[in-house]
């Protein structure tokens, strides 16, 4: 479970491992740099960039998965992104969180 909040509803934390992150750094292509900016020509999405942003959004957020499940959490609460130019056409993408424990709250029969 993985949530930008600060709790899970109907879940207690019992037990705080600290941060998790996923790093992920990556360079466009060549070849997608002009494909690209032969999109921005006739305008909208341009797909070349939005797919290779989303891939390593997801990267990122499964090396953090992994490095949670890897310490023993079952969960990670206050998940957040963020990315950073390390060097012209070169960007990182962090995938960060707390990792912790966490068990059902006991419902009582309702």
């Amino acid at each position: 479970m993985i949530t930008t909040a600060l709790e899970l509803p109907g879940y207690r934390i019992v037990r705080s491992l600290g941060v998790v992150r996923g790093i992920v750094v990556r360079s466009r292509s060549v070849f997608g740099t002009i494909g690209a900016s032969l999109q921005t020509l006739v305008g909208g999405d341009i797909t070349l960039f939005t797919n290779l942003c989303e891939r390593t959004r997801q990267d990122a957020f499964l090396r953090m998965e992994d490095q949670a499940q890897a310490i023993g959490a079952n969960a990670v609460i206050a998940f957040r992104y963020d990315a950073n130019e390390v060097m012209q056409g070169v960007t990182e993408v962090l995938a960060y969180g707390t990792a912790v424990v966490v068990e059902a709250i006991p419902t009582d029969g309702v």
